[in-house]
């Protein structure tokens, strides 16, 4: 992509609890560390298993049919997780406990995704807290549809088989299938023991959990049924879950919006789940890792 920058800086925030680390290219959080223990939170990113840490998704959530869509039936190309993530965002505002990050739109994105935006990206610490909230602004004199979501791979010391999720509301856990990275018409149901659920690597053979539809807007990770930390994701209402064979970690993925379904017509403005904002309206939405 044309837009790439080769260097990217870091920011760092703090509190007298926690430490968090984001680079500016895609204003992705590579770090999260307990000031009491220096304990790491955020999956070291190697390559190996998945060379990335905590990616911002836009202008799309997941795989388009073909990497491929229409806007007044014209085609446009976009990769995977849209081009956020590759973009270097520039820090706009910083204090002791928080930053914000900014890319906007310019000749290389249109090519790619014909409107033009502003995203925000705010990283705020408060106690063991931290809010990554999203900021959309529509800069185009019409109608603008996008996804966006995050991706934050959570660390898992030891063996895989000792954690467990434990979701905030006693319901059933209905997940949809991916087949060939798009959304299928397959569901499974996710089983419970003792009200939590026990990981394996099995649970990812077809890649991420897709959870359309959710009571629970918290997820909390256990170690030995002890919580390690937890996902609060109001306002968002999809959410994925995955890892890769033999990785010693986990995303826990709140998402406006996720991949093109089987059925899909190209149209983004049909995609299912898609969100739309009107001619100079601002979107906004936010999620927060708390350490336990």
């Amino acid at each position: 992509m044309l837009f790439l920058k080769s260097i990217a800086l870091t920011t760092t925030i703090s509190n007298s609890q926690i430490t968090a680390k984001i680079n500016h290219k895609g204003a992705e959080l590579f770090s999260l560390q307990s000031s009491a223990n220096n304990k790491e939170y955020i999956w070291e990113g190697n390559p190996d298993f998945w060379g990335k840490h905590s990616p911002i998704l836009f202008p799309i959530v997941g795989t388009l049919t073909d990497n491929s869509y229409q806007i007044d039936n014209k085609n446009y190309q976009l990769p995977r997780h849209g081009f956020a993530r590759d973009m270097i965002f520039e820090l706009i505002g910083k204090t002791e406990n928080s930053a914000t990050f900014s890319i906007q739109s310019s000749t290389d994105t249109l090519k790619l995704y014909p409107f033009e935006f502003e995203l925000q990206i705010c990283y705020t610490l408060e106690a063991k807290n931290l809010s990554i909230a999203y900021t959309v602004i529509n800069k185009t004199a019409s109608k603008m549809p996008f996804s966006i979501g995050a991706h934050p791979a959570f660390a898992l010391n030891g063996n895989f088989e000792d954690f467990q999720l434990q979701f905030e509301k006693d319901e059933t856990l209905e997940f949809t299938l991916l087949e060939d990275n798009l959304i299928s018409d397959k569901t499974e149901i996710l089983e419970k023991q003792d009200g939590l659920i026990p990981l394996n690597y099995k649970l990812f053979e077809n890649d991420a959990l897709i959870f359309k539809n959710l009571e629970s807007k918290s997820l909390s990770i256990l170690k030995n049924k002890s919580a390690l930390l937890k996902v609060h994701f109001q306002g968002f209402p999809h959410l994925g879950i995955w890892t890769v064979k033999n990785a010693p970690f986990l995303c826990i993925e709140p998402w406006h919006g996720y991949s093109d379904t089987n059925e899909s017509n190209g149209n983004l403005f049909d995609k299912e789940g898609i969100q739309v904002i009107e001619a100079n309206e601002t979107f906004n939405s936010k999620f927060v890792i708390e350490i336990v």
